[in-house]
């Protein structure tokens, strides 16, 4: 192959670029200046306008930021800060157990609110019950970060990412619950199940009650699953990780629930080592332990505040509260902003006395059951130092307990479980529904009956059958330790 060369010409410096004479060359070069002159102002001007727009939008971003910052800041400082000092005496045996507690260097004073709440599960329907707050006297909602079978937002927990499965659900857009929530001026309560963790116990054994010889045990009670050791300062540790993770994407308290042992006898038919072992810590010990470490890492050293999911059987029932860990008269001075008494009418057995009132249906009573409940309860949370008292309240309706033991929760018999804490001297509650879609009403108690109304006379009389929703209502009210135990 010939490869041809290129012809090029060249032009004499005499004769000009293209043949032209050297004024029009001059003229064309000046021309040419002149346009580069222009074209380089232009360009300026632009970069010049464009970094002015950019930093005017800049500020206005940065400006709005600080206003929503501002913003927070008043509402946070609108809040009481809030002093807890445990009261829990010396504890020679727990010390040595699990080692001496350490404190936080300086522990500060915490934020709280007057929570009057609501159970919103995965938050799937909240711009509905958003609204709902707006028009009445709730400012709170409870998100699940932690169920029973998994986790719920998006860690980065490594445990947590290593037991497989479905563990890691991902149904709550935590950020973004919380951003709008905070819009509206909402306290938001993340809610972390501790030791009811079947899939974690499975894929840990080392983390699970076991028998003596370090075989996981299932309990029947707990739906025949695996349940975490509570006396485990591991377990402890990973939901505190979770909680504190959950902090920082922007949630206002961490409430902890199933913080508690298993209730009933196994599958196996053998005891787990703790109820036969000697010169250890007793059940409530650790559960008061666990909180008290809770506290030292979240209230203490963030300053926000933890609450605790108890059931209502504690209150009335030193021996059963023994059994799952759950002290009524020791629970409270743990140090935690508050703890969270389940006293669902529905939960009490069929002639059940409270207070020297016997209830043949419990559940046909919201008022008298709730108010008798914690009555006597108050003996104790009613002394200096004891937390905030903040009961959870039924808002569903247990067609499953069989008809003419138990009548529609409709808002009359919500609100009049409201009166019945206000009348026990007390002020907070969370309302649960496991399908939380909650009845229209102000939710204010006492405030709202017509002159010379007594409350629970509006929910007397109206025992209704419900066979449509007798199985879902069962199955999802396993949640928030809504089924009782035998025991109870």
């Amino acid at each position: 192959m010939i490869r041809r060369k290129r012809k090029t010409t060249y032009y004499s410096n005499t004769q000009g670029s293209l043949g032209l004479s050297d004024t029009a060359i001059k003229r064309r070069r000046q021309k040419r200046k002149q346009a580069l002159i222009i074209a380089l102002i232009a360009i300026e001007a632009v970069v010049v306008f464009g970094v002015i727009g950019f930093a005017v939008h800049n500020r206005r971003v940065r400006d709005a930021a600080e206003a929503a910052l501002q913003a927070e800041r008043e509402t946070a400082e609108s809040l009481p800060l809030i002093s807890i000092t445990e009261s829990l005496p010396e504890n020679p045996l727990a010390d040595e157990y699990w080692g001496e507690l350490i404190h936080a260097p300086r522990a500060i004073a915490h934020q709280r609110l007057n929570v009057h709440g609501i159970y919103m599960n995965t938050g799937l329907n909240l711009e509905e019950e958003l609204d709902l707050i707006s028009r009445t006297e709730l400012n709170a909602v409870v998100i699940n970060l932690k169920e029973g079978d998994g986790v719920y937002f998006n860690s980065q927990n490594e445990l947590a990412r290593s037991v497989g499965g479905y563990y890691m659900r991902l149904s709550v857009d935590l950020p973004e619950i919380v951003r709008q929530c905070h819009e509206r001026g909402v306290w938001v309560i993340g809610r972390i199940v501790c030791f009811k963790d079947p899939m974690l116990a499975e894929a840990y054994p080392e983390r699970a009650l076991c028998d003596a010889d370090g075989n996981v045990l299932h309990f029947n009670t707990e739906s025949r699953m695996a349940f975490l050791d509570p006396y485990n300062p591991d377990n402890w540790d990973y939901c505190i990780d979770l909680a504190l993770e959950a902090i920082e994407l922007g949630v206002d308290e961490i409430q902890f629930d199933y913080v508690r042992f298993p209730t009933g006898s196994t599958v196996e038919g053998v005891q787990p080592t703790y109820r036969e072992a000697e010169n250890i810590p007793t059940t409530y010990d650790a559960i008061n332990r666990f909180l008290q470490t809770a506290r030292i890492r979240i209230q203490d050293t963030y300053g926000v505040p933890v609450s605790g999911d108890v059931f209502g059987i504690s209150l009335t029932s030193r021996s059963d509260g023994a059994l799952i860990g759950q002290d009524w008269p020791t629970i409270g001075f743990t140090g935690v902003d508050s703890v969270c008494p389940m006293v669902y009418p529905s939960h009490y057995a069929l002639g059940t006395t409270l207070n020297g009132v016997e209830f043949p249906t419990p559940d046909t009573h919201p008022y008298e059951v709730m108010y008798n409940a914690l009555m006597v309860g108050r003996e104790f949370h009613e002394q200096e130092g004891y937390a905030v008292v903040r009961p959870y309240i039924q808002a569903f309706t247990a067609s499953y307990i069989g008809e003419g033991n138990y009548m529609v929760y409709d808002y009359n018999a919500i609100n009049d479980q409201i009166c019945a804490l206000q009348d026990a001297g007390l002020d907070e509650f969370i309302l649960w529904s496991p399908n939380p879609n909650y009845p229209e009403g102000q939710y204010s108690g006492n405030a709202e009956l017509a002159e010379g109304e007594r409350p629970g006379e509006t929910a007397q009389g109206r025992v209704e059958e419900t066979e449509t929703e007798s199985e879902e209502t069962q199955d999802a009210a396993g949640e928030g330790e809504t089924l009782p135990a035998p025991e109870e």
